[in-house]
């Protein structure tokens, strides 16, 4: 009898757990592309749709996407991140990885490797995939052209562009895609915006914005940078992005270049755009260990609760699309169709949700709640919200006092968020603005939001 129940139990932990996963899946559109085109607010801090209503970037990194997935393959993983919640892809046309006279799909990009030929075949695989992802409501964030292809450095090459090719390819575009209604455009890829990389960038942005002004624009720098050390002011960057990168495991990276954004005038929406990548080896070295879903929750909450107007999850399997008989870049290890499910990415929907039923275009930082205690950079809360809810996100949880600013309301009701699984259980009432707060859990991998409203 005792083994019939212990069955039966595992059985319902089992159905039950089924039941929980496919309710964790987004249901609809990614997104609702009827709102019309996207802009930045009028605070200059968030992105919104010409309705007004908010549009938060939840992006995937999927730089090799159009060059190495075919058409099944593709509906493949649009369909799973928008199941995730994503709401954008970001990928490049002229990538890093496969050359420019012929592509994984088996077609050249160029014909002859020259800018001002682009391969008819080739430029249809694009045209589909922005289609393709309309279809689900997910905007494509894509690049022109992969970095190597202005300052080499590493991948590929060759170096082809100048500042006069390059306004016509950005014109060229302008005029293929203008009316796409899912597109979101990224200069750069993985590269100084300066030197002699600059007048080119310049000239492929004001190529394209000569003809395209429904989308919006910003630029991917490499590692550790933003494009506001740039291009904050150049006409065309309408929201900076930075690269945190693969080598820090702290709140200190964002200190160094997320928090000046923020507080750059005049105000311009910011967002990290590559941090660490789930299963990537920290620092570029397998001695290291590997970024793991905790990782990726840290620099989803704490870059979002900084003020962020968005966020890029990253995949080190996903962005090359590897699969076996592909060389393994940054010891990839995992085939991409299964390291589409890796349990980082499922994290992000918890985020989405939260973001959804809180207006965080009104919030801001709330880091005064923090009081004059040392804040630990492996821990370090990071906290947001206004006078009617405030959101305290605890990297490793802990035990913590804080002090409460004037709300709404004189009684306050504090929960906890799971945000691995996206539970909320309720802690406690209270009317005083001096709190002593302990998470249910505490330690690496126990990260806990606190929900004050």
């Amino acid at each position: 009898m005792l083994k019939r129940l212990s069955i039966c139990y595992v059985l319902f932990i089992l159905c039950t757990t089924c039941v929980s996963a496919q309710e964790d899946r987004w249901t609809g559109s990614a997104t609702n592309l009827s709102k019309g085109n996207l802009r930045v607010n009028s605070s200059g801090r968030y992105l919104e749709y010409t309705d007004r209503t908010p549009f938060l970037y939840l992006g995937d990194t999927a730089w090799e996407l159009i060059s190495r997935l075919n058409d099944k393959e593709t509906e493949r993983y649009l369909e799973n991140r928008r199941e995730k919640g994503f709401t954008v892809i970001q990928t490049v046309i002229l990538d890093e990885l496969d050359g420019i006279n012929t592509s994984s799909n088996g077609v050249p990009q160029l014909i002859d490797g020259n800018i001002d030929q682009p391969s008819p075949e080739y430029f249809a695989r694009v045209d589909k995939v922005i289609s393709l992802a309309a279809t689900k409501g997910l905007y494509i964030a894509l690049l022109p052209t992969w970095g190597d292809k202005v300052d080499k450095q590493w991948g590929k090459g060759p170096e082809i562009f100048t500042p006069e090719n390059a306004y016509r390819y950005g014109k060229w575009l302008g005029e293929r895609y203008m009316n796409m209604p899912n597109l979101i455009w990224i200069i750069g890829g993985d590269r100084s915006g300066g030197g002699k990389n600059r007048s080119i960038w310049n000239a492929l942005a004001t190529g394209i914005k000569s003809i395209d002004q429904n989308h919006l624009m910003t630029y991917h720098p490499q590692g550790e940078h933003s494009s506001s050390y740039w291009f904050h002011d150049a006409p065309w960057l309408d929201f900076n992005m930075c690269q945190s990168g693969h080598a820090q495991q702290d709140f200190a990276i964002y200190q160094r270049i997320l928090l000046p954004d923020l507080n750059r005038k005049p105000h311009k929406p910011c967002m990290d755009g590559e941090p660490r990548y789930e299963n990537i080896p920290i620092n570029f070295k397998k001695e290291n260990g590997r970024f793991g879903e905790d990782d990726v929750r840290h620099t989803l909450y704490q870059s979002m609760f900084s003020g962020a107007c968005g966020y890029t999850y990253g995949c080190n399997d996903i962005w090359q699309m590897f699969d076996t008989g592909r060389e393994s870049k940054c010891d990839a290890d995992t085939p991409w169709y299964q390291a589409m499910d890796k349990q980082g990415a499922w994290d992000l929907i918890h985020f989405r949700r939260l973001w959804e039923k809180f207006d965080f275009t009104q919030g801001k930082s709330q880091q005064s709640i923090f009081g004059n205690a040392s804040l630990e950079k492996t821990n370090y809360p990071v906290a947001f919200g206004n006078k009617d809810y405030i959101l305290v996100y605890l990297p490793q949880g802990g035990k913590r006092t804080i002090y409460l600013p004037s709300m709404s309301s004189p009684k306050r009701t504090l929960k906890w968020m799971n945000p691995r699984n996206g539970q909320t259980t309720f802690y406690q009432y209270t009317t005083t603005d001096t709190i002593s707060i302990s998470s249910p859990t505490e330690g690496k991998g126990n990260d806990w939001v606190l929900i004050i409203e």
